[in-house]
């Protein structure tokens, strides 16, 4: 089921919401020191972690006291690993870095009577927010996720919760998907990264790290048991077909969407309840992000496995043999020496040459001329397959020629000019077939084809002189309650 964009690239311009200069104190040389004292800041006054702020803001003194602190901080961590401490006085890089921070936007000075007071921006803040949660990533349990989406749906149905319940799901199930199918490529990135002329302590060290700790899902382990929430996909997806094909559960969550997104727009608002139901549904593609997921990890560990399995046996002490070896012979003991009698190196332990063995040459392919008949034979099928080939615009520009601006028309009317009109009726008959079922399935595949009007099945038989078929009517989607089917 394809959704429309409901958001145009102009409309998700970065700018338009945080200062333009935002990234300069990021981009610099000392950015890491940036971010430090950004953290320091977010943790200490403006964070969610932080004592309640004041409303008029803190004075600038006490933000530039934290600022001269994690400076300090700093100065001391890099003292202890013999770096040289920067010549500049601390009370003086401590205010650079103030205003630096200030002139980017990150940290906002107001005037209060002749007080300069600081605050962080909302909009700075809640974009710091999600730096900081970026940063500070860890590994993703799949459970407690599946778990969430499937209690939001439950009070939908059950409970009859708002479209903001549905939206929460949906935004959960996209966020589920994409770290899934990023977990892959993110382990595939970390392996080659890894380099191999580093220690093995080093290399164990920064594969468990990252790999294990960072990249990977916590409960991957119980991804293929029965106990884990993610066996219960089906049953979500079921719920999802069934909140979209229930009429009093659409009406009711398109109406919240018209209300509190789209200002009583009614198209938007079906638009954003379709993307929801199609993001939910997407759900069932998870299996196909973890299969690969699986080659990913099993491709990592055997990588890592033929790694250490080198370096032990690489770890012999060889050193040690060849100057106990020159040792001995210095000293004129009879002692043999650890290689292997003979010559060194010698013609006959060289390795032979390689033989080539001449192939005879492949023979010319043979060509084939395609006589006149036969290419006149070939565009005729293709021309009759695509005659008889139905599908959605071809069966809804036949449905409009045959409404003439009409709300409905029944079968008995519409014109049969062709074997293209013959096919339209015959998939019309089977759409309508399909939407009177009980199946929701075969509903939702219907829809598919049906776009902007509904088939609805009459009793009766109707013999046609191109088709039989069960009589049908078809209307327009105003018609019905809502729009839904």
């Amino acid at each position: 089921m394809a959704i429309p964009e409901l958001v145009t690239t102009a409309d998700r311009g970065l700018f338009g919401r945080i200062p333009s200069r935002l990234f300069a104190p990021l981009a610099a040389p000392n950015r890491q020191q940036h971010w430090q004292l950004l953290c320091a800041l977010y943790e200490r006054r403006f964070g969610p972690d932080a004592p309640f702020p004041p409303s008029h803001g803190f004075h600038w003194r006490e933000i530039a006291r934290d600022i001269e602190d994690e400076l300090a901080a700093l100065d001391a961590r890099a003292a202890a690993a013999n770096e040289e401490p920067p010549l500049t006085p601390l009370v003086i890089r401590a205010n650079e870095d103030f205003h630096q921070l200030k002139e980017a936007g990150w940290l906002r000075v107001e005037l209060r009577g002749v007080k300069q007071m600081v605050t962080m921006p909302p909009v700075v803040a809640h974009f710091m927010g999600l730096l900081v949660e970026f940063a500070q990533t860890g590994p993703v349990f799949v459970a407690g996720k599946v778990r969430s989406i499937e209690a939001n749906l439950r009070l939908i149905v059950r409970e009859n919760a708002e479209g903001d319940t549905l939206q929460e799901a949906a935004s959960q199930t996209r966020s589920l998907l994409e770290h899934v199918r990023n977990t892959g490529n993110s382990v595939r990135e970390l392996m080659l990264s890894m380099d191999p002329t580093i220690s093995t302590a080093t290399y164990v060290r920064t594969y468990f790290d990252r790999f294990i700790q960072r990249v990977f899902i916590g409960d991957y382990g119980e991804l293929r048991t029965r106990e884990h929430p993610i066996s219960r996909k089906q049953e979500i997806i079921q719920t999802v077909e069934h909140i979209h094909t229930s009429i009093e559960l659409r009406e009711r969550l398109v109406a919240w969407y018209s209300a509190k997104r789209t200002n009583g727009d009614m198209r938007r608002a079906e638009l954003l309840f379709e993307r929801d139901i199609q993001r939910l549904i997407d759900l069932r593609r998870i299996d196909e992000y973890l299969d690969r997921l699986d080659e990913e990890v099993r491709r990592a560990n055997k990588q890592a496995l033929v790694f250490l399995d080198f370096r032990l046996r690489a770890l012999r002490p060889l050193d040690h043999l060849i100057k106990h070896a020159i040792t001995g012979v210095l000293a004129g003991a009879a002692e043999a020496a650890p290689f292997a009698p003979g010559e060194l190196l010698s013609t006959d332990r060289l390795a032979e040459p390689k033989r080539v063995i001449p192939r005879p040459p492949p023979a010319a392919l043979r060509t084939v001329v395609v006589s006149a008949e036969e290419q006149a034979r070939a565009r005729l099928m293709l021309r009759a397959r695509d005659a008889r080939a139905m599908t959605p615009p071809k069966l809804t520009a036949y449905v409009l020629t045959n409404l003439r601006g009409a709300d409905e028309v029944v079968s008995e009317r519409l014109e049969v000019q062709g074997i293209g009109d013959v096919r339209a009726i015959q998939a019309l008959s089977a759409v309508g077939l399909a939407m009177s079922s009980e199946s929701r399935n075969l509903k939702l595949d219907a829809m598919t084809l049906a776009r902007g009007y509904t088939v609805e099945k009459t009793e009766g038989e109707r013999e046609g002189d191109w088709v039989s078929h069960p009589p049908f009517v078809v209307r327009t989607r105003k018609k019905q309650q809502g729009g839904a089917l």
